[in-house]
């Protein structure tokens, strides 16, 4: 199988499926001596695990990784990096009665159509319980991007359904705000905007208690990246971006600065206009609805993206749909679901970008040894 690897210079590959023993990544081109201990995985995986709140899925996975090479004495060492995360309460009894059914909106028929077999136990290698070890990836990249140039990644929830947050500047977001409330109780659907934030809670409740499921959009912005990342022409640092965030399970769509926005504007509106920074005397631009990259290159702005993520396909009402002999049948989904996928979407999005980013640093880093920045 394919496409499990992604990265040149930071190398992210993983393995494993939803019912299976666990998932591993395998992360090559870690510069040696990062600061790294277990205790710095568990919270962004904390962040990401089923059963932390009413409104996600209730299968209960602790999510504790297990750092087996790459690291000694609280440091990398520059080779491989292996992290595993063990599956402890996967119940494959709940998939027996679709074994032979299609599940609408899941990847069962593309999954027997590219290979002829597929683990139809939670959806298998297809399952976003993959993304565990992409988020402890994730937290490697982010200290290495925290370390080497003081850059960070925040994401969060600015809509869910019809409810849309006002976040007008995104640099300026929280992390902190993202996660708790102002009374100081968890924001468990992880909006900024607190009082929007209790409307979405309310939708998801709704949605949950009528069976069904519903979709969002969340916002990723990273803040202190440096002008000059990314490759003209196929590895346009946007493209790969673009790429991070789709390759993750139910992202539809995705936009960075003004987005699809920039089709009803003319040129005069769009364009970021050049001027000199005051203070510190560095080149900028008066507005950033580029989202901080221009020609596939950053340009220092804010990276600004965000992604449309589609509702939950796991349903318990009953659907239509046919047998893998192709006879008409119907299914309904048991198992435990998230009636909506993004809060825990969250933390999926800032490792992807994360992980860009640090390929892109230490490819920059390794072609130029450094200077220009």
């Amino acid at each position: 199988m394919a496409g499990n690897s992604f990265g040149q210079a930071f190398r992210v590959t993983t393995a494993g499926e939803s019912h299976g023993p666990g998932n591993v990544v395998i992360i090559d081109g870690v510069p040696p001596g990062l600061p790294l201990e277990v205790d710095d995985l568990r919270g962004d995986l904390a962040r990401r695990r089923p059963g932390q709140s009413h409104i996600v899925s209730q299968r209960n996975e602790p999510d504790e990784p297990e750092i087996l090479s790459g690291v000694f004495e609280g440091r990398t060492t520059g080779t491989s990096l292996a992290i595993l995360i063990r599956n402890t309460d996967e119940r494959s009894r709940d998939y027996t009665d679709i074994k032979d059914k299609y599940r609408p909106g899941h990847a069962d028929f593309s999954f027997d159509a590219k290979y002829g077999v597929r683990d139809y136990r939670g959806g298998g290698r297809s399952s976003a319980r993959e993304t565990s070890v992409r988020v402890a990836a994730g937290v490697v990249a982010k200290k290495l991007l925290a370390e080497s140039f003081g850059g960070s990644v925040c994401a969060y929830v600015v809509q869910v359904g019809d409810v849309r947050a006002d976040v007008s500047d995104p640099a300026s977001v929280d992390p902190r705000a993202v996660e708790t409330l102002a009374d100081g109780e968890p924001n468990v659907v992880r909006c900024p905007d607190h009082a929007v934030a209790r409307q979405m809670v309310s939708l998801i409740e709704a949605v949950r208690k009528d069976g069904d499921s519903v979709g969002g959009v969340a916002e990723v912005v990273a803040t202190g990246v440096p002008a000059g990342l990314g490759e003209p022409v196929f590895d346009k640092i946007k493209a790969d971006l673009g790429k991070a965030l789709l390759s993750l399970p139910a992202v539809l769509g995705v936009e960075y600065g003004i987005g699809f926005g920039c089709a009803t504007m003319r040129g005069s509106e769009h364009n970021d206009l050049f001027t000199t920074d005051a203070r510190t005397g560095e080149i900028t631009t008066t507005s950033n609805r580029h989202g901080g990259m221009l020609g596939g290159i950053t340009t220092g702005q804010p990276l600004v993206l965000r992604a449309a993520v589609k509702p939950t396909s796991s349903l318990p009402r009953e659907q239509q749909s046919v047998t893998t002999d192709g006879e008409p049948t119907t299914i309904r989904t048991r198992g435990r679901h998230d009636p909506c996928v993004l809060p825990r979407f969250v933390p999926m999005a800032e490792a992807m970008v994360a992980i860009v980013l640090a390929d892109h640093y230490l490819r920059w880093r390794g072609q130029t040894g450094g200077v220009g920045q």
